[in-house]
């Protein structure tokens, strides 16, 4: 199949042996003016070649351009952009209105937009519109009871957490992502989890950061997406901005949020990363799916801390992620028992819950393990210097908490460690660490040895 631009409008062709897609000018026909010629491999994963047609340039001349792989090619030219099946206005700085004309065209586009995502790696894409009310209400609630903590940037702007139209000017659709996470190798959780001696760290963290992976993703789709659409107006975001994704996500029926507040589907369960893309397309919206927790309470009351104080609601301080991850302060201490050898993050809750029977391993080599952070011996990573801490987690979301707050959590582990002479000794050799927050949690589990 190839292409060409007549009369300021794309047109597609077949093969010789194909029948034509759209009437077929004459192949000496000339452009009328400067365009760009998109040869598209159809293959998500291969960027698409661009060149420049100059005018006079005929259609069978950009026809030889193209390679033996080339199986579509589009022409962006002037006036409308057409891809196969429809034909979609330029898009400009203002949203346009969907007609009656067009709605099919949007249809197929968003079929298409799907079907690149899954090509890309995305388990699956789905489309709601701004509409957040009661989402908003419930964050509202959420923070007027302090369940945030010290997580302060959950109060800022305003209202645009849950008016994306307001985060970006002109939004009418959010494209919204899922990608599973859960590594196909590495050490299981429940085993790491029984054995006191060795660090947990949450499976979403053990492989590159995640932020990274989606949004270079999400990216190649939105490119995807303007190669057929022409210039229009988006923006990426990967757990990077004040953005209720699970809201969104459940909205553009990706699945529901469950009693533990992560999203559920039937078929994958809980294992996956969000991510979303604002736009000022008109694409239709997605429905979403029934709620499928019914009557069972089994994250409830497997919580180490019991931090989901109610169906829905979770009090952030007391949660173990919370605690490990976004707390920069001490943690209290009547939760230090709770947090066992947990050094990043918490699984429990999905870990528990029935629908992760259904879960997919993802083939992702970006999410594998590094560094044996699957299920390392506690003194191992304790006795890590800085410069090891930075090199062995450079590209991983585990970074962010800093060198100190590593050594807060492991300090931690190790007084809810079974007593032995290489606990002991690890916890001595941070007795007299420069940071007092440091010393302050050593302190205290060279206390649990010593009780």
């Amino acid at each position: 199949m190839w292409c060409g631009t007549w009369a300021g409008i794309v047109c597609i062709f077949s093969h010789a042996n194909e029948p034509p897609l759209l009437p077929m000018p004459h192949p000496t026909t000339a452009l009328r003016a400067r365009s760009h010629v998109c040869f598209d491999t159809q293959n998500a994963a291969v960027p698409a070649r661009i060149i420049k047609v100059k005018p006079g340039m005929p259609i069978s001349a950009i026809a030889m351009r193209s390679s033996a792989r080339t199986s579509l090619l589009t022409i962006k030219g002037l006036g409308k952009f057409t891809h196969g099946r429809y034909h979609i206005p330029t898009m400009s700085s203002s949203p346009k209105p969907v007609t009656e004309n067009s709605a099919r065209d949007w249809m197929l586009l968003a079929q298409d937009i799907k079907a690149w995502g899954r090509a890309l790696g995305l388990q699956q894409v789905g489309i709601t519109d701004t509409e957040l009310g009661e989402h908003e209400t419930h964050l509202h609630n959420w923070l007027a009871a302090g369940y945030h903590g010290t997580m302060t940037y959950m109060e800022r702007h305003g209202v645009k957490r849950s008016h994306p139209d307001e985060l970006v000017p002109n939004t009418l659709r959010i494209i919204s992502v899922r990608m599973n996470y859960l590594p196909m190798d590495g050490a299981s959780a429940e085993s790491v989890l029984q054995q006191a001696e060795t660090a947990y760290v949450s499976r979403y963290a053990l492989g590159r950061d995640y932020h990274k992976v989606m949004r270079q993703r999400l990216r190649q789709l939105a490119s995807r997406i303007e190669h057929v659409t022409g210039p229009f107006g988006y923006r990426v975001f990967v757990d990077s901005a004040p953005v209720l994704e699970k809201a969104l996500a459940e909205r553009a029926g990706l699945g529901w949020i469950g009693k533990h507040t992560n999203l559920l589907h039937r078929e994958a369960g809980s294992w996956f990363f969000l991510g979303e893309i604002y736009t000022d397309l008109p694409l239709p919206v997605d429905a979403p799916v029934k709620n499928h927790c019914g009557d069972c309470r089994a994250c409830i009351d497997v919580c180490p801390t019991q931090a989901i104080v109610a169906p829905y609601q979770l009090d952030a301080r007391r949660c173990i992620s919370y605690l490990t991850i976004e707390l920069r302060g001490s943690i209290p201490v009547e939760l230090r028992p709770l947090i066992g050898n947990r050094i990043y993050g918490c699984d429990d809750c999905q870990l528990v819950c029935p629908w992760n029977r259904f879960a997919r391993l993802s083939a992702e080599p970006d999410f594998l393990p590094r560094h044996g952070l699957d299920g390392p011996l506690l003194v191992e990573v304790f006795a890590w210097s800085e410069q090891e801490f930075l090199a062995r987690t450079e590209g991983s979301a585990i970074r962010r908490i800093g060198y100190e707050c590593w050594l807060r959590n492991i300090g931690v582990a190790l007084g809810n460690a079974p007593s032995d002479a290489a606990v002991i000794n690890a916890l001595n050799a941070r007795r007299d660490h420069p940071s007092a927050l440091v010393r302050e949690h050593v302190a205290w589990a060279l206390g649990r040895h010593t009780q």
